[in-house]
């Protein structure tokens, strides 16, 4: 399974280095919801002094596509938007790594991230509200049924666990009440 290998390939490696980090995306929507197959993984970093020389060490060169490391300080220093990907060569899957940044929603996810434990390891989740939320974006920008079906899977798995205060002023700060009436409606509940 590929959720998995994206464990034993990036997850448990990145969670030994100690750098503060968030899953997000298909993987965490898989994580409240229902599984489903996807070939990459969203991690969110909050990168320190040191820590883009120690993501060049844990995925080595022989093993993974990793940036140069000017490339990945330059996304560091970027205020919104940072991104880099990891891939290891002999199986194609792919770390979709985002930088934290001064994005409010990242800030307000890494205070409320969650442990959840994958094969025995601890392993740092953004909030079932951020994950929601970044699916509504991302359904908005590109119509993509995927990220709806998502969000109902979560829904149905792990609505208890969902602040919905929270949620729907996430929602209404983000201007995203259209699309999360569609999101919420029997359609896809």
């Amino acid at each position: 399974m590929a959720a998995l290998e994206l464990h034993t390939l990036f997850l448990g490696p990145l969670h030994n280095t100690g750098i503060k980090y968030m899953i997000t995306g298909s993987v965490a929507a898989i994580a409240y919801g229902e599984p489903r197959m996807t070939n990459d993984v969203d991690v969110v970093l909050e990168l320190k002094e040191g820590d883009a020389e120690l993501l060049t060490k844990t995925f080595p060169p022989d093993q993974y596509y990793v940036p140069p490391l000017e490339v990945i300080k330059e996304e560091t220093e970027r205020s919104q938007h940072g991104h880099f990907n990891i891939i290891h060569h002999d199986t194609g899957l792919r770390a979709d790594i985002y930088m934290e940044g001064k994005d409010p929603l990242h800030l307000w996810a890494f205070d409320r991230r969650e442990a959840i434990p994958i094969e025995g390891d601890e392993t740092w989740f953004a909030p079932a509200e951020y994950v929601i939320v970044r699916k509504l974006e991302f359904f908005r920008e590109s119509g993509s049924d995927r990220h709806l079906r998502d969000i109902a899977g979560m829904i149905r798995i792990s609505g208890d666990r969902i602040d919905r205060d929270s949620l729907a002023q996430l929602v209404k700060e983000r201007d995203l009440d259209d699309v999360w009436d569609l999101a919420s409606s029997k359609e896809w509940t």
